[in-house]
């Protein structure tokens, strides 16, 4: 009897630290992987089973052992692994990791992209390549694709078939509305980046919709006029001002001269270089300076344009100015005869603030 009484002593001494050990063990393999985590990045696909979360788990050092992470949610009942990408440490305990993985707080992809007022297409397809995984050629294909353009046409009251004109280089300059947009993430297509521009372009133009239609010009037309004074001019008190000249030079058969548009149509930008005296006096149906250009806009605007812009193109001011120069600083200076114009230029060149043309 004494004999039978110290077998079973033993044997639950056994079972006692049995347990002991196998609670020891569980709780160290719940514990952080290392006291000194760092930032590991998990996906877990859309229906992943918890098995293939636990093995994931491992393979990224994030846990100590799949066993105990299987008991653990068996015992905890965690039953709510959801998909996604999610940015964890290892020095998380498995509570912690599951708890992030059940809540659903993913990693944030989403990225910002700033497009300014006066920036032209070339400048758009560069900072769609810089914030996105999109190229520029990627940009200048969409703008190629004939049935695309025609789809927006169809989608936006304000895209006419005035932008399929065979002399525009991209369709969509001056149509893409300049602010900071967010957007789900680098994956984002150009479409899609196209489309969040295009309808916040449709918010601001529709409140100046019954305006254009009074002003007898086309939506075309206006963006045109207003590209001109955003580069053209930065002080909102003048933009009026300058677009009250370029109407008044319209009316008077007379080309409206000015240095913005030949830089477009020669593919260079505004303080890139000086214009050369060929590429002003050469006809392109965006260069106001060249030949055969009286009387008339350019074919297309020639960059992104701010609402201030467009409520100046819509609102000259009543002025008999003809002519209107810009210092190297942006200074806009007005005259209602060419001697008043050749007076600002001279002021500028003594003063050093002229753009020197080269032959």
């Amino acid at each position: 009897m004494k004999k039978k009484i110290i077998i079973i002593a033993i044997i639950v001494l056994i079972l006692v630290i049995g347990i002991a050990s196998s609670i020891i063990w569980y709780k160290s393999q719940i514990k952080a992987v290392t006291e000194a985590g760092e930032e590991i990045e998990l996906e877990i696909v859309q229906g992943s089973s918890t098995q293939k979360i636990i093995e994931q788990l491992k393979e990224k050092n994030l846990i100590k052992n799949e066993l105990a992470a299987k008991i653990y949610i068996k015992l905890n009942e965690v039953n709510k692994l959801q998909a996604g990408k999610y940015v964890l440490k290892n020095d998380q305990n498995l509570e912690e990791i599951l708890a992030k993985i059940s809540s659903g707080e993913i990693k944030d992809e989403t990225i910002s992209i700033t497009f300014l007022e006066g920036k032209n297409m070339r400048w758009i397809a560069e900072k769609i390549a810089e914030n996105t995984n999109n190229t520029k050629q990627d940009v200048f294909d969409l703008l190629e694709d004939d049935e695309y353009i025609k789809s927006l046409i169809d989608e936006y009251w304000f895209l006419e078939d005035e932008v399929t004109n065979k002399d525009i280089y991209y369709p969509l300059e001056g149509y893409l509305y300049p602010e900071t947009y967010t957007f789900k993430n680098e994956d984002v297509t150009v479409k899609e980046i196209f489309k969040v521009l295009l309808d916040q372009t449709d918010k601001v133009l529709t409140e100046y919709k019954a305006q254009i239609k009074k002003s007898g010009c086309t939506v075309h037309q206006i963006l045109t006029v207003a590209s001109i004074i955003e580069l053209e001019c930065k002080n909102e008190d003048d933009k009026a001002k300058v677009s009250s000249v370029i109407y008044n030079r319209i009316n008077s058969n007379m080309s409206i001269g000015s240095d913005v548009t030949t830089y477009y149509a020669i593919k260079v930008d505004m303080g890139e270089r000086d214009l050369y005296t060929k590429e002003i006096n050469t006809y392109n149906p965006y260069n106001t300076r060249g030949p055969n250009m009286e009387g008339k806009l350019p074919v297309g605007p020639i960059s992104t344009v701010s609402e201030t812009s467009i409520k100046a193109a819509l609102n000259p001011t009543k002025t008999d100015y003809l002519y209107f120069v810009a210092d190297s600083n942006g200074k806009v200076y007005f005259g209602k005869t060419y001697q008043e114009h050749q007076e600002n230029i001279n002021n500028l060149k003594n003063q050093n603030l002229w753009y020197q043309y080269e032959d």
